[in-house]
């Protein structure tokens, strides 16, 4: 039987730090933003429960991690595309 090495609560904290500084050196300026707001945007996210035909949330899914910014991604291009018609 193996045994479970005592993790304290330091190094836990500390292994948390470095996976939030390396995941937030990924992060990139959304392309909808002017670049003086790079630093300071952050979008709200909201829990919400989205009824998905099978086959389109099976598409998104078959990408892998990240399907659910990818819904995003495309919903705010639907969303976009519908502001730009309703200026004209």
């Amino acid at each position: 039987m193996k045994s479970r090495q005592r993790v304290t609560k330091r190094a836990r904290a500390s292994r948390k730090v470095t996976k939030i500084e390396a995941s937030a050196g990924s992060r990139r300026r959304p392309r909808y933003l002017p670049e003086e707001w790079a630093g300071m945007y952050k979008p709200v996210k909201r829990p919400v429960t989205l009824r998905i035909d099978a086959d389109v949330l099976a598409w998104f899914q078959r990408g892998g991690r990240g399907y659910q910014t990818r819904i995003n991604r495309a919903l705010r291009k639907v969303m976009a595309e519908e502001r730009k018609k309703a200026r004209q």
